[in-house]
């Protein structure tokens, strides 16, 4: 990081940083992948300032979000529209320009690059043409959540967005259940309610939990509790900002006896349908949900 003492500035490689104006050093030929902050800009690091203005070009999923950053840093590396919709035209440009030995920084609207986007496919390409790709690692919303929850961290899966759709979200959340993990998932605003509901649903009412919103941002709030809690703490709540959902581990729940199993099912069924019986009795002894409904319909199956 060279400091610029006297004379006019050259845009090339030039930022600047608290009012001071610095060139930073060439690059070598490569795929550099940029952490950019999630909110406050001052979570920039040094390392991306200097990547960001000595590159070649600035690949990015909305120029006018990434034009903000550039701005406040005084950044003049030309921006290139890198997205979902337009990657199949656009790899062939970043391609082209790594095999002309230069330069090519990649950043997301926030955070850290490829953590729940599609920008994998760029790297898998660019490895396989023999290119470079070197991270330049930074904010991340997923290990700020974490770090500040208060679950536990030693073992940990990050789940991204879950499906939309109720019977793929809930198939998703089954899959969760029994991970022996604290599970990390990005939701928007205005699903959040519901989404809490279903996890409480799915993944057990007493799970501990918290609600991460607006990370690094001016409104940045921790709301913990278990599952049931949130659950009914955000329903029918207007819900802003982006927002981090994290789930503590399931705890460990010897499981019930076939014997016992049976007993608690044939009870239920007398009393509510097959579904509900098994969810009933999923829930109260932390058996896998599908295996208790395939032994529900066994046993309503005997008894006709």
């Amino acid at each position: 990081m060279v400091k610029e003492t006297a004379g006019p500035a050259a845009d090339k490689n030039r930022y600047s940083l608290s009012e001071n104006v610095f060139t930073a050093p060439n690059l070598e030929p490569a795929l550099y992948i940029v952490s950019t902050p999630i909110g406050n800009l001052g979570d920039i690091t040094v390392r991306a300032l200097e990547t960001l203005a000595a590159a070649s070009v600035i690949a990015c999923e909305d120029t006018r979000v990434t034009a903000t950053l550039t701005q406040r840093f005084s950044l003049k590396t030309p921006l290139l529209p890198y997205h979902e919709h337009n990657a199949d035209k656009q790899r062939p440009k970043i391609l082209e320009a790594l095999a002309e030995g230069r330069a090519v920084a990649l950043v997301s609207d926030a955070g850290t690059p490829l953590v729940s986007d599609p920008g994998y496919r760029l790297v898998r390409d660019v490895v396989a043409e023999g290119h470079k790709v070197i991270p330049i690692p930074g904010a991340s919303a997923p290990l700020a959540g974490l770090v500040a929850a208060g679950l536990p961290s030693d073992t940990v899966l990050f789940a991204g967005f879950l499906p939309q759709k109720g019977g793929p979200k809930t198939r998703r959340l089954e899959e969760l259940a029994k991970v022996p993990s604290t599970l990390i998932f990005f939701e928007s605003p205005h699903r959040t309610a519901a989404t809490l509901a279903l996890m409480a649903e799915l993944l057990g009412p007493g799970r501990e939990a918290v609600v991460a919103r607006e990370l690094t941002k001016r409104f940045e709030t921790f709301e913990r509790g278990t599952l049931e809690d949130l659950s009914t703490r955000f329903e029918g709540r207007q819900v802003k900002g982006e927002i981090v959902i994290l789930v503590g581990p399931p705890e460990d729940k010897p499981e019930a006896e076939v014997d016992d199993l049976d007993a608690l099912l044939s009870e239920a069924l007398t009393e509510m349908p097959v579904s509900a019986a098994a969810k009933k009795i999923s829930k109260a002894t932390g058996l896998d949900r599908n295996e208790v409904y395939k032994r529900a319909l066994e046993l309503k199956a005997d008894d006709a």
